[in-house]
């Protein structure tokens, strides 16, 4: 049985996997919160984010064009920092990001079908693990379907706001403002949507010439997000203001009733809808093949590490991860209760800034890194004291197993 993943994914599917996972559910609901803690430093906050998000990308894209295998920052951090910061960095994202898997189905049945969230969000698992047990270039096409209707209904949303009476740009500067506090709080909360551009790093070992491919996708993703979060931020906040941003519970389907086309409402909620599904899939993918590479080392059981020898893909991870997700969005409701998430994805890319800094010792190649694992610890405790002690446990948690297992 082959033990290696196929190369099959170019610099294009490489860009377009990145968009599906960071042009997510996330910017249909998270600029409400963000406006709430920044006020209208609400953009300051979004800059913010895009920084340290562009820090983690360039030390993410070096270290994945050296070690072009599955598992992203677990990989990186065995590598240069040692075998336990690699498997801390695992242990974060593999149980981060699997209750991010649930909370992310469950987001989609919320949209779909309200009364039946539950059942919407296993059959979502279940289709999407059957698509990514058929390949990677299965995936990456159904991508292509996802960013392409989520990027339709963002335009829609931002012609139909700047194009309207409503529209006020004045609002742009105006509002509370949380101080430098709330900026810093607003950015924690606005980095997750920059966070997909690991998945392009977490998938290494399948995509071609990893070393031309990942530094050239990494950073065009990244900043195709950008732009379209800028563009999608500056017209809702030209409607509803910054306060009347911080007080909607669905801030792109209020802005553009606001903006009295209310006929988009049931649109945006389809591409909300659709955006989680993109998360989903992109989400399912990662943790998977963070699996794998863990199960390769011993620290999941070695049945894990098993590839497919006719579709080439981690299977057994993949089948174990749906399950476990499709429990999860079956019994609870963990939407509200993944906070330490946020805390184990912030710990992730602060090893993979430290990993980088080991590459070279020029002082110049390591600002970045520095400013990247400064920044990804300046927000990983700026969240609620709530999720920092989760996070914490979580990690802890991880610390004496490894210790354990160890001895």
């Amino acid at each position: 049985m082959t033990q290696r993943l196929r190369r099959s994914l170019g610099v294009f599917d490489a860009v377009v996997i990145g968009l599906g996972s960071m042009v997510g559910a996330g910017i249909f609901a998270a600029l409400g919160s963000a406006a709430g803690a920044a006020g209208s430093a609400l953009l300051l906050g979004l800059g913010l984010a895009a920084v340290i998000a562009y820090c983690n990308a360039m030390s993410s894209a070096r270290l994945a064009a050296l070690y072009p295998a599955s598992g992203g920052t677990y990989v990186y951090g065995r590598e240069r920092l040692g075998p336990f910061w690699g498997y801390l960095a695992g242990w974060a994202f593999v149980v981060g990001k699997t209750a991010s898997c649930a909370a992310m189905a469950l987001t989609v049945g919320a949209y779909a079908w309200p009364d039946q969230a539950h059942a919407v969000a296993v059959g979502a698992v279940v289709a999407l693990t059957a698509v990514n047990y058929g390949g990677v270039q299965k995936s990456a096409w159904l991508t292509r379907v996802i960013v392409a209707v989520v990027l339709a209904v963002l335009v829609s949303v931002v012609v139909v706001c700047l194009g309207s009476a409503a529209a006020d740009f004045g609002r742009l500067g105006t509002g509370a403002s949380g101080g430098p506090d709330g900026v810093l709080r607003a950015a924690g909360l606005l980095f997750f949507a920059f966070a997909g551009y690991a998945r392009i790093a977490t998938l290494g070992e399948e995509v071609r010439d990893p070393a031309r491919t990942i530094p050239r996708a990494i950073p065009l993703a990244l900043g195709i997000a950008l732009v379209v979060y800028v563009c999608v931020a500056t017209a809702v906040l030209s409607v509803l203001g910054s306060g009347g941003l911080a007080d909607a519970t669905a801030p792109l389907a209020d802005a553009v009733r606001a903006a009295g086309v209310p006929g988009l409402v049931p649109v945006v909620r389809v591409g909300a809808a659709v955006a989680a599904l993109g998360s989903l899939l992109a989400l399912i993918l990662g943790v998977s093949r963070t699996t794998l590479a863990m199960a390769r080392d011993g620290h999941l059981p070695g049945a894990l590490a098993a590839v497919h020898p006719r579709f080439q893909v981690p299977y057994r991870a993949e089948l174990a991860v749906g399950v476990v997700v499709a429990v999860l969005a079956a019994t609870v409701d963990v939407r509200g209760a993944i906070g330490f998430s946020s805390f184990g994805v912030l710990v992730y890319y602060a090893i993979a800034n430290a990993s980088a800094w080991t590459l070279d010792s020029s002082r110049l190649s390591r600002v970045v890194p520095v400013v990247g694992f400064a920044g990804c610890l300046a927000l990983a405790f700026a969240l609620p004291v709530p999720s920092v002690l989760l996070g914490v446990g979580v990690l802890a948690v991880g610390v004496v197993t490894y210790g354990v297992r160890g001895r």
